[in-house]
Order: structure tokens, then sequence, then C-alpha cells
């Protein structure tokens, strides 16, 4: 240590580096203990005297409420009153007992609540607009799922395309084909993204086309000498009903007669992914007339001819899930199932005039029942409200027998609480859209008739009504009509031709007398003398 202080004391300077600083810590605890102390100490203090102010006021008013009215000093207190009490203006007659406005004002506002709660009240059914798309049954209705495109489909064999935004007051389609030559078409329906359609017709193969129509897949059919139909690889009868997966936009489902439901890969048509064969009490093939998936996917519903309704999973083909078997009056054919939008009612629409709901969850009987529907149709639809409070049906009538209805119940009661006369022919297809809020119905005389509210509605139907109709282009042709007589003319020799103002040419006789000459044709008001002058009204 000498040392370094001598060495420091040689060079000026006082020490190697810096020297670390020194901390007494039990000073420092002991000056936070204090602080603490002093703090609690303090706010402890502004509590209580919060307390006793707050007692003080308490006894003070407690004292002021139990002395008697004659102690208080100055006017009385005026009495809080009602708002009504604060009308400006004469004071009402005795005995007038008329609401004021403030109570109109609640009763308007609970009138617009009853109506808001009234699901009749959202049906649009205002303005109608009718698409003419044959004059045969239009047996297939499909809307894509942003509501710009209509499909329709017929026992005219005809395909039609129909757009909203391009359309004018014309209301003519833009499209019309054949997909299935001589077939009747069943059903239509757009995939969840709107980019291809299922066409289901009177023969064995569904195809898939584009939204213009062209053709993208058609199923294989199946060899109909296979007893086994889980061993063939499409289907060997006539088809009946179509759908696509409400979530996978690849995968369909068909039915057919041949007593099968299969499914279908978009990716993969030469063979099915999947197939359920329904049977019957005996276990006995039956021929399923509609098919349908729930509403998450996960479920396969299909009715029968027997009567029957048999659910199965998706993934699980072999046994069914749930079963009703007399759901229906065995021999009909059940045109629609249509599961409501919650996901726990199964609509069934039968071919013995009846409109049925189940539970699934105890799917033995039926929830409710409606008769009296009349039905015609294989086909004939229903579907739920985009509310899931109503439920749409159609009816079927003769010729000449009446108009055919499209009627609405309530999902809760059951009761008919509205209808509509369409036509006088059967109302065979109906769709409501969610999005839309617009009805789409086919009927039995190849009318397609779309029902809208300008208030309760968006786009479809509306953006097509405000357009006027398109001019005609007429080609300006320009006619003119021509006189063929015979006359005699005194013309020189080196006269051959003479043109005049129309485009054609005279011709004449080399001759120094008069001959006769040939047929000229003239336009009309034109003159010719002897020396082949020409002269015009024009």
């Amino acid at each position: 240590m000498s040392g370094d202080r001598d060495i420091s004391s040689v060079m000026g300077f006082s020490g190697f580096g810096k020297k670390a600083r020194t901390f007494d810590l039990d000073a420092i605890f002991e000056q936070t203990r204090r602080t603490a102390i002093e703090r609690s100490q303090h706010v402890l203090g502004k509590f209580i005297y919060k307390n006793v102010i707050i007692s003080c006021l308490v006894i003070t008013s407690f004292s002021s409420d139990s002395s008697s009215d004659s102690e208080l000093i100055g006017p009385p207190v005026p009495t809080q009153q009602d708002d009504d009490d604060d009308l400006v203006g004469p004071p009402l007659p005795p005995g007038y007992t008329g609401s004021t406005a403030h109570s109109d004002d609640d009763d308007e506002g609970d009138a617009q609540d009853d109506g808001d709660d009234n699901p009749v009240k959202k049906i649009p059914d205002t303005h109608e607009i009718t698409l003419q798309h044959g004059t045969k049954t239009v047996s297939a209705l499909g809307l894509d799922p942003s509501g710009a495109r209509l499909v329709t489909g017929g026992y005219d064999y005809d395909v039609r395309f129909w757009d909203f935004a391009g359309m004018d007051q014309s209301l003519q389609a833009f499209r019309s084909l054949q997909p299935c030559e001589c077939h009747q078409i069943k059903s239509l329906q757009y995939s969840i993204t709107g980019d291809v359609i299922l066409v289901v017709s009177g023969n064995a193969q569904a195809k898939v086309l584009d939204r213009d129509g062209f053709n993208v897949m058609e199923c294989v059919k199946g060899d109909q000498y296979i007893v086994d139909m889980a061993n063939t690889k499409g289907h060997t009868a006539m088809l009946n009903s179509g759908c696509w997966h409400p979530k996978i936009k690849e995968e369909f489902m068909t039915c057919s007669n041949d007593g099968t439901v299969r499914t279908w890969d978009l990716n993969s048509e030469k063979k099915h992914k999947s197939v359920f064969k329904p049977r019957s009490f005996q276990g006995k093939k039956v021929i399923p007339t509609c098919c349908t998936y729930s509403r998450d996917g996960k479920l396969i519903a299909a009715g029968c001819q027997d009567g029957t309704i048999q659910i199965w999973d998706r993934n699980l083909s072999v046994h069914t899930k749930f079963h009703c078997r007399q759901a229906h009056t065995p021999g009909t054919d059940t045109s629609c199932l249509s599961f409501s939008y919650d996901g726990v009612t199964l609509a069934s629409r039968g071919g013995d005039d009846t409109l049925k709901t189940w539970d699934i969850r105890n799917f033995r009987n039926p929830v409710k029942l409606a008769t009296g529907l009349t039905n015609y149709f294989s086909m004939t639809d229903c579907c739920f409200s985009p509310d899931d409070k109503l439920l749409v049906t159609g009816t079927s009538v003769k010729k000449d027998e009446g108009n055919g209805k499209l009627v609405f119940f309530d999902r809760a009661s059951f009761e008919r609480v509205y209808e509509i006369e369409v036509s006088s022919a059967s109302v065979v297809r109906c769709l409501w859209h969610p999005k839309l809020n617009q009805i789409m119905v086919g009927t039995g005389n190849g009318l397609a008739k779309v029902y809208y509210d300008p208030v309760k509605s968006h786009r479809g139907a509306m953006l097509c009504v405000v357009k006027s109709k398109r001019k005609e282009k007429q080609a300006e042709t320009l006619t003119q009509d021509y006189i063929i007589t015979r006359r005699f003319f005194h013309v020189c020799t080196h006269i051959h031709t003479y043109p005049i103002q129309n485009p054609f040419i005279v011709w004449a006789t080399a001759a120094f007398s008069e001959a006769p000459c040939d047929f000229i044709a003239m336009p009309t008001g034109c003159e010719v003398d002897r020396h082949l002058t020409v002269t015009s009204d024009e």
C-alpha cells in the first residue's frame, strides 16, 4: 500500500480507478419504515375525518325529518310532480281521460314492437315479377348464394339462366340450353361458392355445369346387371333428386330409382364417394324420392316411397341413425325434406297432401301436422323462412279448378297464417333466399315468379325492374320500287349504256332509226324521253 501511495504521489494522481460507493443499509431501512408509518397515519386520519362528517350529516337529516312541519322556517318546499304535470298550457277539464302525447308515443312504440315480432309482416309480397321460362312445368329452381343469378329448369328439357343485374324490364334470359337432351330437369342447385351448378335430370347421370352453362363434370353410369348396387360405380336408373354439401364445396349427393343414395366428389367423376341403401322393415330395397343434408352437413336424410324417412350419419353408411317407419302414407312420393336453420327441426312434404315437422332428437312422432295440401308433383318444395319462424309450401290444382297457392305456416303453432295466390296452375317449386329476402316460385304453366318488397328486400329482382327496355336496333335498308316497261327510243350508235343516278345501267340498241329497245328497269319517279334524257322528281 505504501508503494502505491508513493507511485501516485510521483505521477500526480490520487489513486487507480474510481472508488466504490458504500451504503448504510440499516439507515436506509429505518428511513423507509418511518416514511411508511407517516403515510399510513395520514391516510387513516383522512378516512376517520370523512366518516365523522358523514355521521354528522346522517344525524342532522334524521333530526330534521323527525321534526314537525311547523318548525320549518320559510315557505314550504314544493313537492315533486310527474312529467305529465309539467305540461305548459291551461289545466285539463275535469273528467278528461285522454292520453297525452307521451303515452301516444309509447303506444306507437309498442305497436311497432308488435309488428316486428309478427313474422307475417316480414313476408316480401308487395311486388312481383314474372319470368317466362316456357309453356311446361318449371320443375327446378336454383339461386346462387349471392343472389345475382337465377337458373330454372322444366319439363321442356330446357335450363335457362337469368342475371338480375344484366336484365332490363323485358326480363329475358341470357342463355338457354338442354344439358341432358330429352330428359326432364328434376333439380338445379348452385354450390356454396356459386361457381358450379348441379343438374339432376331423368337420366342416370348427374351433370355439373359452370356459371355460364358449360359442362364441368358428368357422373359415371353404373352396371345395371350387378345385383349389389354398392359394387357399381354409379347410378343405374333414373335420378330423383340431388343437392350440394353445405360445408364442403366439392361434394354433392344424388338419389335414384336404383334404391341408392350416393355422394360424389367433384374431382373424381369415375366413381361415387360413398353409397347409402335405404331398406324397408322387411329388409327389402326401397326407392328414395328426395334427399338432403343437414345444415352442418353431418347427417344425410332421405324420404322413400314406402313412407319412411331415413337418416344416416354421413361417415357411417351401414345403419341408419334415425328411422321413422310411418312418416307418410306408403306408396306416395315424399317430395321434399328440409332442415331448419337451427338444425333441430326437419320438415317433410308428403305425396299424401300433408306437411309435417319432426324433432330429430325424438324422431318417432311428428311435432306438427298440416293436411289438405294437394300435391300432384314429386318435387313440390317446402322451406323455412330466414328467421326460422315460418314454413312455406305450395299447393297443386288441376286445370281450371282454382289457383295454386303459396301457403305460410307458423312454425310454433302450425297455424296457416298467410296465403299468396300465385297463378291458375300448380305451385311446384318455392325458394326463400335469406340474403335477398325474396321468394322465388316455379309454377305448372311455365312461369317463374319472384316476390319482393322494396323496403324489406335487397337487390335481386329490384335491379332489373328499374331498367328501361333497350331499343331494338333496326337495319336501315333503302327499298325502292322499280317499273319495267317497253318503249321505243331514238339513240345514237355510240351510245350503249347510260348511267343514271341510281346504281343500275340502261341498255339500249345501236340503231339510227326508231327501233324497239329491251326492257328497261327504272326507279319510280323517273321519266325517260326518246333521247335517253333522264329526269327525276328527287
